[in-house]
């Protein structure tokens, strides 16, 4: 399920990561989701949704970390 915008975000993502971050997830999201629609391209027996969801938090992670219980750019 492609997100066209931060507003359609899992309220995990939306009520936990700053607006930048959110965006960076959801380009991540989508992307892998594409990336990844064939199930040969994935590890194991993981679902798109558990691989673009790892992708996708990988990608936030580059660009931020937490600190105490906010995420904050590096």
């Amino acid at each position: 399920m492609a997100y066209k915008t931060n507003k359609e975000l899992p309220d995990r993502v939306k009520d936990n990561l700053p607006r930048g971050a959110q965006t960076i997830y959801r380009k991540a999201y989508n992307n892998a989701e594409k990336q990844y629609r064939d199930p040969k391209k994935r590890r194991g027996d993981a679902s798109l949704t558990e691989v673009s969801n790892k992708v996708a938090w990988s990608a936030v992670k580059k660009e931020y970390k937490k600190k105490g219980d906010k995420w904050v750019k590096k």
